[in-house]
């Protein structure tokens, strides 16, 4: 660990995360709790939730609570799911909890959140508003194989296509990799589009 406090490295680390920062990040870059602390008080830091802060130049963001539910599940971690669609706003629909998806070998129970475990590979993943969050294409095929109904998926497929996140040719080829199953539920819904 990093005794001599670095300031820029930790500015590095939450630049790009809406200037959210964890703890462990902070000593990582040789802020300890006490000057952690002191930053906070100070005004320098925010204090997000338990172990998470946010670097005070930044402003608060409209997704804090899934940019602190992504930053408690693990960097290797994405928002997912409904919340993902939430993110992307292709959806009214207001999820009673977070949902994020992990590794396999990531799996642990978190309060307030709904984890989901699936290998996710760099393509699967992007960054917007600060946190990683699965692509599109793998949010309504997450979505069609846990059964969201046919009109909202429908609905997120049409907006999402038009605002163009997405595009007819990456539904159809998720909904592949995901197997037959979802093939046809995406291959359906294409249809229907």
């Amino acid at each position: 660990m990093n005794h001599v406090p670095d300031h820029q490295a930790l500015y590095a680390i939450a630049e790009g995360r809406a200037g959210y920062f964890t703890a462990a990040e902070a000593a990582s870059c040789g802020i300890g709790s006490q000057l952690l602390s002191h930053h906070a008080r100070g005004g320098t830091f925010q204090r997000a939730a338990h172990g998470i802060y946010r670097l005070s130049r930044f402003p608060g963001s409209r997704f804090e609570d899934l940019v602190i539910a992504w930053l408690r599940a693990g960097p290797r971690a994405a928002i997912s799911h409904a919340s993902a669609l939430a993110l992307y706003g292709l959806s009214d629909i207001v999820p009673g909890e977070i949902h994020v998806t992990m590794p396999r070998t990531g799996s642990r129970r978190r309060p307030g959140l709904r984890l989901h475990t699936s290998s996710l590979p760099d393509s699967a993943v992007i960054w917007r508003e600060g946190v990683r969050v699965t692509t599109v294409a793998r949010t309504i095929a997450d979505l069609a194989s846990s059964g969201l109904s046919d009109d909202l998926l429908r609905q997120a497929a049409q907006e999402a296509i038009a605002r163009g996140l997405t595009d007819r040719e990456s539904l159809a080829a998720e909904g592949r990799r995901r197997g037959s199953c979802v093939a046809r539920a995406l291959d359906r819904l294409l249809a229907a589009l």
